[in-house]
C-alpha cells in the first residue's frame, strides 16, 4: 500500500480507537466538559484530552481552556496538568489560549504507528545487556529514576509511586528494562489498549552514555514480542527526535505530531 494511504488509514484508526477512554486506562477519575475529558491520575496529575473539539471557534476554545484549568485548580491535590494537543486537529486559537492561561509548550513529538512485527526484526540484544520485565518495587524505582535522568529531568518519586500503584491495580501495563553490569540503563512501558488492536510503547529512554549501541531498539523489540503474545497487531508511540528515526527504520510511519502543554500550580 502507498505510504501516504497507509498513514491516512493509521491516523483514522488512531482517532477512532485511541482517543477515547482507552487513552487513559489508569485514570482515577474522568470528568466530561463538552468535548473534553478531564482526567485525574495518581500523584496529583491532571490531563486534558479529547477526540476532537466539535468544530469550536476561537472564543469557544478559549472558554474551554479556562474552564478546564479551573476544574483542576479547584482540586488542591492536583499540582500539574497537561493539555495534549495533536497537530492534525482543527483548533483555532488553542495555542494562544493555553499560553494565556499559564500553560507552557514542550517540544513536539511524532505520533508513530505501524505493525508490531516490524519492531521485532533486526533488533539483537547487544552483548552484555539483559532485557527483562520488572514488577519489584526496587526495580520500578530504579527504572523511573534512570528514565528521568535520561530525559535530563530531576528524579520524580511521584512517578515511580504512580507506576507502583498501577502495577498493584493490574491494569495491563508492563514495565521493561535493559541492564548492563547490574545497572538499569534503559527503560520503558508497554500499554495494551483494551478493546483495540493497539498497544502503546511509552517512556522509552536510554542513559546518554549508553546510546548508539542498539539497546533502545532491543528493548522495544522485547516489548513488541510481549504485545504480539497478547494478540495485538499495531503499535503507537509519541516519539522524540531521538527515538523517531529508530522506529522509522523499523517500519513505523509518522502520521501526525503531538505537543504537550503543561501547567504547574
Amino acid at each position: 500500500m502507498d505510504p501516504m494511504t497507509l498513514a491516512t488509514d493509521y491516523l483514522q484508526a488512531y482517532d477512532a480507537q485511541l482517543r477515547t477512554d482507552a487513552e487513559t486506562p489508569s485514570a482515577l477519575s474522568v470528568t466530561r466538559l463538552g468535548p473534553l475529558r478531564l482526567v485525574t491520575f495518581s500523584g496529583g496529575r491532571g490531563f486534558i484530552t479529547y477526540q476532537d473539539l466539535d468544530g469550536a471557534d476561537e472564543a469557544a476554545i478559549a472558554g474551554l481552556v479556562g474552564e478546564a484549568l479551573e476544574h483542576f485548580r479547584a482540586d488542591r491535590e492536583i499540582t500539574t496538568a497537561e493539555w495534549k494537543t495533536r497537530g492534525h486537529d482543527r483548533a483555532p486559537g488553542l495555542h494562544e489560549a493555553l499560553l494565556a492561561n499559564g500553560f507552557s509548550a514542550d517540544e513536539p513529538e511524532s505520533i508513530m504507528i505501524g505493525p508490531l512485527e516490524a519492531l521485532c526484526r533486526n533488533a539483537p540484544t547487544p552483548a552484555g545487556v539483559t532485557l527483562r520485565q520488572i514488577t519489584a518495587e526496587a526495580d520500578v524505582r530504579a527504572m523511573s529514576a534512570a528514565v528521568d535522568e535520561a530525559f535530563g529531568e530531576a528524579v520524580d518519586t511521584r512517578m515511580a509511586q504512580a507506576l507502583l500503584d498501577r502495577l498493584a491495580r493490574d491494569d495491563g501495563m508492563e514495565l521493561w528494562v535493559a541492564e548492563t553490569a547490574g545497572r538499569i540503563v534503559c527503560g520503558g512501558r508497554l500499554e495494551p489498549v483494551p478493546g483495540t488492536d493497539f498497544v502503546g510503547i511509552w517512556g522509552g529512554a536510554t542513559l546518554p552514555a549508553y546510546r548508539g549501541r542498539g539497546i533502545y531498539r532491543a528493548l522495544t523489540a522485547a516489548r513488541a514480542r510481549s504485545a504480539l503474545a497478547l494478540g495485538k497487531k499495531f503499535v503507537h508511540s509519541d516519539s522524540t527526535e531521538d527515538s523517531r528515526p529508530i522506529l522509522e527504520r523499523s517500519g513505523l510511519l509518522r502520521v501526525s505530531t503531538t505537543t504537550p502543554y503543561n501547567w504547574t500550580r
